[in-house]
């Protein structure tokens, strides 16, 4: 069957608009170029009747009838003078056109003596880098002209650059990761530490594009994230880089935040993730944000590997399946996630053959949530008991089918202990805390666009989910609310979105640490 074209309002009907659009603009402009003339004097006879009314204001009242009187005699003389409201008229116009003039100072014709210096030591040190000794007429020499290879140059408050576009040649192997990174590397050294730089390379127009980054904000505490059932916040990026902003609460004001969100379910991708990072870069914060977050549509089952307690604040909850620190009641619950797994697509394969929706008890989703898994594999190697990640197999490889998401934190140091399954079906990946560029490309597959700083606060890295771009993220603050050294304030955020404890708590099942007296005052209020 033939297609019928479009209606030609639909087919043209873009190009109209852009037409009216470019043609509207263009008479705007033209209209306040035959009118500046006449918005200059506007703009004068205002500010010199301003000038007037606070002259008047200013006069004292003994003084004011003699100077209205002054004034009259001065408009009388005026009107009786041959040629005089002419003359009158033109110096007024004259001298609104004088006081309405635009007041502002012009910019800086190019780069002052410092700027010019920090230009020129960046030209000297890409030398190496963007030059060979048989190019005939080389775009960089030693004590050549910077302003031919840097076309775009712009410097922030202090004098740091913050924008730069920088032309090499086409001989240059941009195509190459490590030429690449040298270049960034260097950029990122002598262009101002401690910033974090983004790097755009277009290699049609043999141009680099050098941008400084504004750090991303870090004082995002935990809180309910308007999302739909399968999203979960990761945390917030730059926004230039998603098309999506989430209204924040910043303590009394609300702010709009692009975030980085991870989708699960039937239709996800990237069903379960993976996070590295060092001691203390934020994989458990991030594992309680996605558990606050998994409890309000699911259930959670939550396995603490390096048995520190920083999860003894779920159990209990209402949607809390269990929390387990030791092998061997990790073990048992993986072994329990295994069959369940199992049990849901057997239910699911039933009710498609027959006709019927899927039933109740497979729609509802099950998080498992592994914080340290590799500590577990070698307590259990040193007992002769079984690898709990190999129970993890039939959730990574069925779980999206059976609504099963699992989410595994671990050490970069404990890299090589994690089975082959996770790093196999983890498609969602982050990196949080500091991390070379080594270990950046081992998690998430490909570099960064940008230079990961030294020094980073907790909960600060990258993300990337699936074949996506990289990310920087931050992750909401979510601290451990039974942690001595918890902020008041923080505690009672985070208890204040767990849920309800239903059953008691068994503190012989859970390796905790006591539970503060502040927490305990805060829950119960």
């Amino acid at each position: 069957m033939a297609r019928r074209p479009l209606p030609r309002i639909l087919s043209t009907g873009g190009a109209h608009i852009a037409r009216s659009r470019e043609l509207a603009r263009t008479a705007a402009d033209s209209a306040t170029d035959v009118l500046h003339p006449l918005i200059t004097v506007t703009r004068g006879l205002r500010r010199l009747a301003s000038a007037g009314r606070r002259r008047w204001a200013d006069t004292p009242k003994d003084r004011r009838g003699p100077l209205l009187f002054l004034a009259a005699s001065a408009v009388m003389v005026v009107a009786l003078v041959p040629y005089g409201p002419l003359l009158a008229a033109i110096t007024l116009m004259a001298a609104a056109a004088w006081h309405g003039r635009d007041r502002t100072p012009p910019g800086p014709a190019g780069p002052d003596e410092a700027q010019t210096q920090r230009l020129q030591t960046l030209y000297e040190a890409l030398v190496p880098h963007f030059s060979t000794a048989d190019d005939p007429a080389p775009l960089y020499a030693h004590g050549g002209d910077w302003e031919k290879a840097f076309a775009v140059h712009e410097f922030d408050d202090v004098g740091r650059v913050g924008h730069l576009l920088i032309r090499y040649p086409a001989y240059f192997p941009d195509g190459e990761s490590e030429a690449r990174a040298r270049v960034e590397a260097l950029l990122a050294a002598k262009a101002g530490r401690g910033r974090e730089y983004h790097f755009t390379w277009d290699q049609e127009g043999n141009e680099l594009t050098v941008t400084a980054l504004a750090p991303l904000p870090a004082g995002i505490a935990a809180q309910r994230f308007v999302t739909a059932p399968g999203e979960t916040v990761l945390g917030f990026t730059d926004p230039t880089e998603v098309q999506r902003t989430l209204p924040l609460s910043f303590g009394e004001e609300r702010r709009d935040v692009p975030p980085v969100v991870w989708r699960t379910g039937l239709r996800s991708t990237e069903p379960h993730l993976l996070a590295m990072g060092r001691p203390g870069s934020g994989t458990s914060t991030l594992l309680r944000s996605v558990a606050l977050q998994a409890l309000q549509h699911g259930d959670v089952l939550v396995v603490d590997g390096g048995g520190t307690g920083e999860y003894a604040c779920l159990t209990g909850r209402d949607g809390v399946l269990a929390v387990e620190c030791g092998p061997a009641g990790a073990l048992a619950s993986l072994e329990w996630a295994a069959h369940e797994t199992e049990r849901r697509l057997i239910a699911l394969s039933r009710a498609r053959q027959a006709g019927h929706p899927p039933p109740d008890d497979t729609r509802r989703p099950l998080w498992i949530l592994l914080d340290r898994p590799s500590a577990l594999t070698h307590v259990a190697a040193a007992d002769g008991r079984k690898d709990p990640q190999a129970l993890l197999q039939v959730p990574l490889r069925h779980g999206r089918a059976a609504n099963v998401t699992v989410a595994v934190a671990d050490q970069f140091d404990s890299a090589d202990a994690l089975s082959e399954a996770v790093r196999q079906h983890t498609r969602a990946r982050v990196v949080l805390g500091p991390a070379t560029r080594e270990q950046l490309v081992d998690v998430l597959g490909v570099p960064p666009h940008t230079t990961p700083p030294a020094e980073v606060p907790p909960g600060r890295g990258y993300a990337r989910l699936g074949h996506g771009p990289v990310h920087r993220l931050q992750v909401p603050s979510t601290p451990d609310p039974y942690d001595d050294d918890t902020d008041e304030a923080d505690r009672r955020t985070v208890l204040a979105l767990l849920p309800p404890r239903t059953t008691p708590a068994d503190a012989a099942a859970v390796e905790a640490e006591p539970v503060p007296a502040e927490a305990v005052a805060a829950e119960s209020s």
